[in-house]
Formats: C-alpha cells, structure tokens, sequence
C-alpha cells in the first residue's frame, strides 16, 4: 500500500509542474526539463553472505529536475553543454526485511559524450545524502552488516542515451550503479552496491535558449603547486562505539595538459588514532610512530570552472599502514575553488574498494 501510494505521488506530481503554464514563462525554467526514471537490476555482493540473504530485484523509481547549458562560457563548450540538475531517488534493496529501502537525493552533473539534434548519449555522476529505515542492530536485524545507520552518502554513476520524441520530450535508456554507505562514520559499513537498467521520459518545462557561440582562448600549460589539510574521523572495524580524529597534510604539483585536466604527483602524511587500539586489539606491537603514515601519490583532475574531481593513487613508504597491512591507498576529491588561492575540498580515503574515513581540507595554491 505504501508503494503505491509512493507511485501515486510522484506522477501527480509530474502532472502538476507539466501543466503548469504559467511557471514555464519564468526565466528560470528556460531549458528546465523534469525526468522520470524506472530501474530495475541485481544487487552486486562484495561478499557472498549478501548473495544469500539477497531475495529479491532491485527496483527503482527517480524524479529529477535538470537544467541543460546554452554555451554562455568556454566551459560549456569544452564539456558539450553538460546539463545538472537533482534527483529524488527511490529504490528497494533485495530484502525489505533486513537491507529496508533507500531514499535518496542527489545533484548529478551531466557530459554529452555525444551530442546531436535527435540523440545525445551523456555520461552522468552524483553524489548525495540518502536515509535507509533498516541498519544493523545487534539483537533485531544482525544479519544488515552492510549499514550501520540509518543516513548514508549516496553515489551514482551512469552512461545513458536519450533520442528526441517530440519538440519537448525525450525517451531515456541506460545502466545505472549505485552505492551508498556512512563512510566509516558508524559500524559496520560494507554498504551496498547495485547496478540497474533504466527507462524513462523527460520533458522539458521552459523556452529552449538557442547556443551561444564564443572564441575559445588557447590553453597556456603550466604548473601549479597547492599545499592542502585535512581533517576527518572514523570507527575501527570492530563494531567498536569509540570514534577516532584523522587528520593528513599533503604536497602536491600539478600541471594543466589542457584546460580541463591535470596530472599531478604528491607526498602525504597520516595521522589515524585508531591504529593503538587496532594493533592492542590484535594482539601486535605498537610504537608512537605507528599512527602516523607516509605517502606517495599520482592524481588525475578533471576542472569544471570552480570545481574539479580528483582520483589519487598512492602507496605508503618509509611509515607504512600497520593495522591491516594495507600497501596502497586511494582517495576521491569533491574540490571547490574559493579564490585564486585558497580552496576548500571533501575527500574520502580508501583502500581499493574499502571505505577508510572522509576528510573535510582546506588548500592554498601558489
């Protein structure tokens, strides 16, 4: 009855912004479409317990309002007028039981990788807060290792199509993966990962503003050095209530190859309380040093304006990870560009795909 009382919802609210004649003359609708997406796909176990407590598909259901660019500046241009918006994101999780259901909401930025009158196939990713009513609870539901509260963040990534079906509407189809966890900021946190195919019917609102054509300034490469802080906090993996301060200062040198990506190489430094109470717990040595590590990465920037995504792949030298041995590490970068010089940034620390802590940083480029 919930579900579809859920269904009944969002169709009449599609209805009532479609038909909304008069919020369509505003300015801020011109080239705003709204977005209804069903998916339907199969949980992606990290681990095969989760194989067996799986019963179910996954099905979804996303509404989303998204704004495509006209081309006003270079960036517009260099990223084939991508196209950002919001979703609101719901979906069962293959056991209503003990995994719940998930809702989420999500800004997502969109690059046409192809980009035509009547077909465009775009790449899409979002990132965003989502609230799940099962978790983990020792005596009610100890089989949920996956999520240990009840808010987590949300990821997603997508490659879809769309094809023109009228002046207005459009015809969507493409593959979803999705996960979401806490970050290690409660226990556990193996998370949940699916991947779903969707279909779907967009309509746009507004006026279509005709594209903008512009002369693009030649890109100079040059380097550029940031120094950054960070700071964050995580529980160990032992279902343990204590919380623990993180904190790393890094170097890195970037050079621009063109005007939206750089390669750069960097040096960390770790600070992570939890390694004391990990090695006491395991029964190993510990000295001071030991919750400190150092680091060695290589990154890859994509810049959109202001904002840039980051991938770093390192590897501890000289003071090395001695909780679990682990040898590399990864980090992605949400960074924002306040000024010339100063920047601040959320980043979320891993090894391969387990989840270690976020960090919240600030960077002073020179």
């Amino acid at each position: 009855m919930k579900k579809r009382a859920f269904y009944i919802l969002i169709i009449l609210l599609f209805e009532i912004i479609v038909n909304r004649q008069g919020f369509a003359q505003t300015k801020f609708n011109d080239n705003l479409s709204i977005m209804l997406n069903v998916h339907s796909g199969y949980n992606l176990p990290e681990y095969q317990m989760f194989s067996y407590i799986t019963e179910d598909y996954i099905r979804s259901v996303e509404l989303s309002l998204l704004k495509e660019t006209s081309g006003k500046n270079e960036w517009e241009h260099l990223f084939n007028y991508p196209e950002y918006g919001i979703a609101l994101f719901y979906s069962t999780l293959g056991n209503d039981r003990i995994f719940g259901r998930e809702i989420a909401l999500n800004p997502f930025f969109r690059i046409n990788i192809i980009y035509k009158k009547q077909f465009r196939l775009y790449s899409r990713v979002s990132l965003g807060i989502s609230y799940v009513n099962k978790k983990f609870d020792i005596e009610n539901n100890y089989l949920n290792v996956a999520v240990g509260s009840h808010f987590n963040l949300h990821f997603n990534y997508r490659i879809a199509g769309n094809y023109q079906l009228t002046n207005k509407s459009k015809l969507n189809i493409g593959l979803s993966f999705d996960h979401f966890s806490n970050a290690n900021t409660n226990e556990p946190n193996l998370g949940i990962n699916y991947l779903t195919g969707f279909m779907g019917l967009s309509y746009r609102i507004g006026k279509l503003s005709p594209k903008q054509e512009i002369k693009r300034q030649p890109h100079i490469k040059k380097n550029t050095f940031e120094i950054i802080l960070n700071l964050g906090g995580k529980y160990s993996r032992a279902l343990s209530s204590k919380k623990y301060v993180t904190s790393s200062l890094s170097f890195e040198a970037k050079r621009s190859y063109f005007k939206a990506f750089y390669l750069g190489i960097g040096t960390d430094i770790f600070y992570d309380s939890s390694i004391k109470d990990q090695l006491i717990d395991a029964e190993k040595e510990y000295n001071s040093t030991d919750n400190f590590q150092t680091g060695l990465h290589f990154s890859q920037t994509i810049v959109y304006n202001k904002l840039s995504i980051t991938i770093q792949e390192g590897i501890y030298i000289i003071l090395t990870e001695k909780a679990e041995n682990n040898l590399i590490y990864n980090r992605g970068i949400l960074r924002y560009q306040i000024s010339k010089s100063l920047s601040i940034r959320l980043a979320m620390k891993s090894h391969l795909h387990i989840l270690d802590y976020p960090e919240f940083g600030i960077g002073y480029k020179f």
